[in-house]
């Protein structure tokens, strides 16, 4: 019998490890120094070295579980609060970095610090609340994304990547043999095309002025151009370039995880311009504990893109996914070494590809979302 109750419990609060990226930016910014890249240095260096010694489970929730996981407020709660966190790194580090006296390795270390968070608590938390219904969590997730000036993220990720994921038409879904450096770039220029373009099929459809405030491309264009002049305002110029900085920062961090998220995954065409069913076995996932806990389960990948619905607290661990060895922070580490990445990857997509997953049939619970 389940001794999993309603009732907050100390397991609950393991997705407070979210929290030590955010810390360990305001440390880095505080102190200053070398300490100035402290949060790379644990996302990058330690994690991926504790990440040897703690492999995660593949455990998941019995369904009762879910439902009682699903109610409690401490999951909402966490993801709430990173939403003044969030902005605070960076109001924070704007002080600090025009406030003088600082060596400029210094500044930016702090910029890179406070990137860190822009991805991490930015982007990835926005993109857990971008899937929700209520309009408030939205807002957060808008209110998020500007802090990293990628605003566009909310119409493609939601409308483009979730349709077109693991196929050559979506530019956020990596390529075999891609290397990183070419994909990055391709992803963040196409994506914001896709964007737009999703955003003009939207209102042709409504028969609404392509240009006008209905457009949230354009809503969301002058949001960032106001946050960027609100910012030299206040800050100056340099201040200007340090916001600037730490939000590219931050979806520099997020396109590396999308590099790895589907890399050389690939869904068959099953007529001109339409694909198979996403399934488990188009994601490249991670139970590894550090990584899987900082972005909020975001590496149960197979799960998310099965039924993006799900919160991150019930993601399921599915046997047919394919299993990164290592967890997501050693992966992107790896993956900006491409003749390794290839060697350590290609073999397992042959694997896969081998392992007839078309031909598996199995109820995946759909309706426990």
């Amino acid at each position: 019998m389940s001794t999993y109750t309603s009732s907050i419990q100390w397991r609950d609060m393991k997705y407070a490890l979210g929290y030590l990226a955010p810390a360990s930016a305001v440390v880095a910014i505080y102190f200053g120094g070398i300490v100035s890249f402290l949060t790379p240095f644990i996302m990058f260096v330690l994690i991926p070295i504790l990440e040897f010694f703690f492999t995660g489970t593949d455990v998941n929730f019995t369904k009762e579980e879910e439902e009682t996981a699903k109610g409690k407020w401490i999951f909402d709660a966490m993801l709430y609060i990173n939403v003044p966190i969030q902005w605070g790194v960076i109001i924070y580090m704007l002080f600090r970095v025009t406030g003088g006296d600082l060596e400029t390795y210094e500044i930016v270390g702090m910029i890179v610090s406070a990137g860190m968070c822009c991805g991490i608590l930015g982007i990835n938390v926005a993109h857990e609340l971008g899937h929700r219904r209520k309009w408030y969590e939205q807002w957060m997730a808008k209110a998020l994304l500007l802090s990293s000036l990628y605003m566009q993220f909310y119409i493609e990720h939601n409308r483009g990547h979730h349709k077109n994921v693991a196929t050559d038409e979506d530019p956020a879904s990596s390529r075999y043999g891609e290397p990183i450096y070419f994909f990055i770039p391709r992803s963040i220029i196409f994506g914001y095309i896709g964007a737009w373009k999703l955003e003009f099929d939207r209102l042709r459809k409504a028969n609404s002025f392509l240009f006008g405030w209905s457009n949230e491309m354009v809503r969301f264009h002058v949001y960032e151009i106001a946050a960027v002049a609100a910012v030299y305002f206040i800050f100056g110029g340099l201040g200007a370039l340090a916001f600037i900085g730490a939000a590219a920062g931050g979806y520099f961090l997020l396109e590396s995880v999308n590099y790895i998220e589907h890399y050389g995954l690939r869904r068959k065409e099953v007529a001109p311009g339409r694909y198979e069913k996403c399934m488990p076995w188009h994601s490249w996932n991670s139970d590894h504990t550090f990584g899987r806990i900082m972005l909020y389960d975001l590496t149960r990948h197979s799960d998310h893109h099965y039924l993006a619905g799900r919160k991150y607290q019930v993601l399921r661990h599915f046997e047919d996914s394919p299993q990164l060895p290592i967890g997501y922070p050693a992966a992107i580490v790896l993956s900006f070494i491409p003749p390794l990445w290839f060697a350590y990857m290609h073999p397992k997509i042959a694997k896969i590809e081998k392992g007839a997953h078309p031909e598996i049939k199995k109820d995946y619970g759909m309706a426990t979302a």
